[in-house]
């Protein structure tokens, strides 16, 4: 059985390179690759026909937590190993906040990338080991802006829902100042509010905070 493949990175040179250790496994194929999430989207509603996404975190328009949050809203079965080089706390519980189904550092070797993707595949959550002690040092002492409860005087102005839930959606801030007649800079000081108001620092983490909490 083939693993339809899906390589998102902003460097080619990494893609080219992870193209070529994939290669020595006659049961991947690569469907596409994108050097962004915005692209990585439109790729994936042309050929939705992937498996498996190998997902980098620092990209420019989308960057890899976004990107992953939104792929697993338009294909929640579609698999998303993050391969990145950033392995601080933040991002692991970001990344696993919006649905990543696996953390792998990129210097993982071939044999030992192609194991994680075919048991992610099985059902599996693989880490990279220094990725998954940390993980469970997450779960035991969470990031506590992230996680708490959120006082019952904070409250979102309604152009500020309206930013959120346009933000929500995965497109960039000059489409959001476009569809609300509002500059690009007033889509950004209205999202920076919206980050202190809710005591978070990601997109993710602000659209999961506001809709646990019934805001949008």
């Amino acid at each position: 059985m083939s693993i339809r493949t899906a390589i998102i990175d902003d460097n080619h040179f990494l893609i080219k390179s992870l193209q070529e250790k994939l290669s020595l496994f006659p049961d991947i194929t690569i469907s596409f690759t994108a050097n962004d999430g915005l692209q990585c989207m439109d790729k994936l509603n042309q050929d939705p026909q992937v498996d498996l996404m190998l997902m980098d975190l620092e990209m420019p328009v989308k960057n890899g937590i976004e990107a992953t949050a939104a792929v697993k809203q338009r294909c929640p079965d579609l698999k998303v190993i993050i391969l990145t080089v950033f392995d601080d706390d933040e991002n692991i519980f970001n990344a696993i906040q919006a649905g990543a189904d696996g953390y792998l550092l990129k210097e993982t070797g071939a044999h030992e990338l192609h194991n994680a993707m075919v048991q992610t595949l099985n059902g599996g959550a693989i880490m990279t080991p220094s990725i998954a002690l940390k993980a469970l040092n997450l779960l035991r002492s969470p990031l506590a802006p992230t996680v708490a409860h959120m006082e019952e005087s904070v409250q979102l102005s309604n152009r500020e829902v309206e930013v959120l839930e346009q933000l929500s959606t995965g497109i960039p801030y000059t489409a959001i100042a476009k569809k609300l007649f509002i500059s690009p800079f007033t889509v950004r000081k209205h999202i920076e509010n919206i980050y202190k108001k809710l005591q978070v620092n990601s997109k993710v983490m602000a659209i999961e905070k506001a809709k646990r909490n019934g805001l949008i």
